[in-house]
């Protein structure tokens, strides 16, 4: 019978806390440290490979990135990678160690169903990945300098009233005309000034960056056909091909759902069931772009230029998905809030059925 080595990683920019499972054997039959640079990494696939049987590796991902996935499944090991959020955790267990962390991973890869693996992205698709999250931070950076701005001049008694709409061209005449009493101040709200428009242009230099790569040959299907949907742009539809990858490997729609967090949480004791607000739990960048995206469908459904541009000339079934799309969250929006619900709660349930659109596309048009 052939032996299966379990091998679990406990990855630290530092080192590697390292141990091996020999079969169904109850201690390590191995632990020990690496260095993770090229000496650790000869040593650690020198070692796997003259185990002898099949090797099992897994890690957590986390800021090291996939290298040593990488690296390993170079040399021809199996190798894969925990969502760390979802590595069950005992609530009575208050000791983490590396040694513990590398035991457990090894023993819940041996169990078979404890650990949610993720898909590794290839180098390219993390690259578009890594411009996409930041595109979306300097957005975050932008929305904390107007905050700041805005908060800075009402605490010397100037409030906007002269519009709707903050941060327009006659906001920012208003601001223009302020002057503040003390130096100071003054200098401070200048510079807050300054910033902002700096951070417009680095905006619009990722935005351009995001349009080219969104052009690209193998990219463009993918693109245009998420785009019929309403309230995913190009940026949505970047952010959920660098996020997601292919659709094809979440098996159901709501699979994806809970990939992301949009899923509500549950505790079930006897006869009785609780339910509790999403999970928040997978990738919070696409659980954002979608909840910001269902708020499309609180409005009364109307097809102006920007949506008939984005159908013109797309498959008839790509138009039935997003016309039904239309008609199902449109609603379901003013079905749950007629009923009393909040608006920020109904948005959240609209983004998760949003999201199964979206895995319907995926199913038919894939990059």
């Amino acid at each position: 019978m052939k032996i299966i080595h379990w091998i679990g990683i406990d990855d630290h920019a530092d080192k590697w806390t390292i141990a091996q499972f020999r079969g169904d054997e109850d201690k390590p039959a191995k632990e020990f440290e690496l260095v993770p640079d090229a000496s650790g990494y000869r040593k650690l696939i020198k070692f796997a490979k003259e185990l002898g049987g099949e090797v099992r590796i897994v890690y957590e991902a986390g800021p090291c990135g996939y290298e040593l996935y990488r690296q390993l499944t170079k040399a021809g090991l199996k190798c894969s990678v925990a969502a760390p959020s979802l590595t069950p955790r005992k609530p009575g267990d208050r000791v983490k160690t590396n040694r513990r962390d590398a035991k457990k991973l090894a023993r819940y890869l041996r169990a078979g169903d404890m650990l949610t693996l993720i898909a590794v992205p290839d180098k390219e698709r993390e690259s578009l990945r890594d411009l996409v999250r930041a595109r979306h931070g300097v957005q975050k950076d932008l929305l904390r300098n107007r905050h700041q701005i805005s908060k800075l001049v009402l605490r010397y008694g100037h409030r906007y009233r002269e519009g709707k709409t903050a941060w327009s061209k006659q906001f920012w005449t208003w601001l223009g005309k302020i002057k503040l009493d003390e130096q100071h101040s003054q200098f401070v709200l200048e510079e807050r000034i300054i910033t902002h428009e700096r951070l417009l242009e680095q905006r619009g230099r990722y935005d351009e960056a995001i349009e080219a790569a969104a052009k690209a040959p193998e990219y463009v299907p993918y693109v245009t056909a998420l785009t019929v949907l309403r309230g995913i742009d190009r940026l949505s539809a970047m952010t959920l091909l660098s996020e997601l990858g292919d659709l094809r490997r979440f098996k159901t729609a709501p699979q994806l759902m809970a990939a992301i967090g949009l899923v509500p949480s549950e505790s079930s004791t006897g006869d009785k069931t609780t339910r509790f607000s999403i999970t928040k739990t997978g990738n919070a960048h696409v659980r954002h772009i979608v909840v910001e995206a269902a708020w499309q469908y609180q409005r009364r459904i109307t097809n102006g230029p920007t949506i008939r541009g984005r159908r013109k000339d797309q498959p008839q079934g790509l138009i039935n998905i997003a016309e039904k799309c239309d008609r199902r969250l449109n609603r379901k929006f003013h079905r749950m809030t007629s009923r009393g619900k909040r608006s920020t709660v109904a948005v959240v349930a609209v983004a998760r059925e949003l999201m199964g659109f979206v895995w319907a596309i995926g199913q038919i048009i894939h990059p």
